[in-house]
């Protein structure tokens, strides 16, 4: 199901909060785990099992390393329990994956191939097994008390804000509201506000942007020009931070309609001076996850500059590889890698001298860059794009690819990408703040103009999903 769906809007989200609050406080945490997993189960229950054995595995492995009585079975317990979430999702995002590649190897040596598996991939898997990681490894650390409830531990994995494409939300961050939450008229309403915030930013301006960066994304390479090229990853480069950053919002906004409060997943990461301040910018709850449970476990940069070149590398790596199974996030993951690795030498410290704009403008050039292999179906093509962007040689086609462009630069797609850089820059963040500043009627008119405006934003989304504007939030394919 997805958040920006009639039957979620109209069906869905009324029915759960009507049970949720018409409920006794004792039963509500069994009534939102019930509407978590039909969420979940919407639009097929042929991997609900998954999410079930997710939620066993986590919670008795949690309370086998609670209950051990030595420092060996302590950690065997945790071992085992952190074998079993990765096997889990190795199998069902990278079998494929790995035989087509050994199948490659034992092509080579003359030997017989091995079968490909056709798994198709569970949404959701690479969220709630870095829930189910995290908290175990937490217990294991004593950095939260273990869970005892099996259906707050199941709700913890399985709350459906955050079920299918996160933000990756640790239990330490929520286990007071897993136990306790009093209705809060101010939370709800920003939750609220925040959900139409998110509505409106994916169906009204990352989805007419999905439109023109699939067309331009589209053109045969033959037919490709320079400037096409440029504006097709321009497209999704503010496609793919409205669409992820809608999400979070639509997530965040949800949890607190409940009387959760989730942390921050995007903040203005186009306005980053440096790949490292993108880093810190984008998708914080999966950076930080992984400096919390890998780049820091390896030893971080407490071990000279060489291990710590080391340990960023390998971070990235296994940040591409968890976003896709394929060659191209691999590369995607290094690309990021080696600029962070330069940073932390003397082009860092040639990047502090000089002027601020200039930062901003080397870390937007390397952003656009690296979208190219993350929206490119494969490396081979993502190099073809390459070779596209930095090819100003005259070309022969231009007529189509100024049919092209023409056809897209419409009012509409003008005024979306007016948006969207005016959102990316933090103008509306920023203007927001300065309104609520004010004080007597120009606060009450600003509040007036408010509501109209939430209220605009749902008219005009629904008015789009009704005329057909569908499009599927881009990370669920991870």
């Amino acid at each position: 199901m997805l958040f920006n769906s009639l039957s979620f809007l109209f069906l869905f989200l009324p029915l759960c909060l009507l049970c949720y609050y018409g409920s006794p406080h004792r039963y509500r945490n069994t009534i939102l785990l019930l509407f978590s997993l039909v969420f979940f189960a919407w639009g097929g229950v042929s991997y609900t099992w998954l999410l079930f054995g997710s939620m066993a595995l986590n919670y008795g492995g949690a309370l086998m390393i609670h209950s051990a009585k030595t420092t060996q079975s302590r950690k065997a317990f945790l071992i085992g329990a952190l074998g079993l979430n990765l096997c889990l999702l190795v199998w069902f995002k990278y079998a494929g994956f790995l035989a087509i590649n050994l199948n490659d190897l034992i092509s080579i040596a003359g030997l017989n191939t091995i079968p490909v598996p056709q798994i198709a991939l569970p949404i959701g898997i690479s969220f709630y097994t870095f829930h189910g990681i995290s908290y175990i490894v937490d217990v294991y650390r004593h950095v939260t008390p273990v869970q005892k409830s099996p259906v707050r531990m199941a709700l913890y994995i399985s709350l459906f804000p955050q079920l299918i494409a996160g933000p990756i939300v640790r239990y330490s961050q929520i286990a007071g509201q897993l136990s306790l939450r009093k209705f809060s008229y101010s939370l709800f309403n920003k939750g609220l506000q925040r959900f139409l915030i998110g509505l409106g930013k994916k169906v009204i301006v990352a989805n007419n942007l999905a439109l023109a960066a699939d067309t331009l994304w589209g053109v045969e390479f033959s037919d490709m020009s320079c400037s096409t090229a440029w504006l097709g990853i321009i497209c999704y480069t503010l496609q793919i931070y409205t669409d992820f950053s809608a999400y979070s919002d639509m997530a965040i906004g949800l949890a607190a309609l409940f009387g959760f409060e989730f942390p921050e997943n995007f903040n203005l990461p186009y306005t980053a001076r440096s790949m490292k301040d993108f880093w810190s910018r984008w998708h914080i709850s999966l950076s930080s996850w992984f400096r919390d449970y890998v780049y820091i476990p390896l030893g971080g940069n407490r071990e000279g500059i060489g291990k710590t070149y080391r340990n960023l590398l390998l971070v990235f790596i296994l940040t591409g590889f968890w976003h896709g199974s394929s060659w191209n996030f691999l590369f995607w993951g290094l690309f990021h890698g080696v600029f962070l690795m330069l940073e932390r030498g003397r082009f860092g410290r040639f990047l502090e001298r000089i002027p601020s704009w200039l930062r901003h403008a080397y870390t937007l050039l390397i952003i656009l860059l690296s979208w190219v292999p993350f929206r490119a179906p494969d490396l081979h093509a993502a190099f073809r794009y390459y070779g596209r962007l930095f090819d100003f040689t005259p070309f022969t086609a231009h007529k189509y690819n100024e049919y092209i462009q023409a056809s897209l630069m419409n009012r509409e797609l003008l005024l979306v990408l007016f948006l969207a850089v005016l959102g990316s820059a933090g103008f509306f963040a920023f203007a927001a703040r300065k309104l609520e500043l004010m004080k007597g009627i120009a606060a009450n008119s600003w509040q007036l103009l408010a509501l109209a405006g939430y209220l605009l934003i749902f008219w005009w989304s629904v008015a789009l999903i009704l005329a057909g504007s569908y499009s599927p939030f881009i990370y669920f394919r991870f």
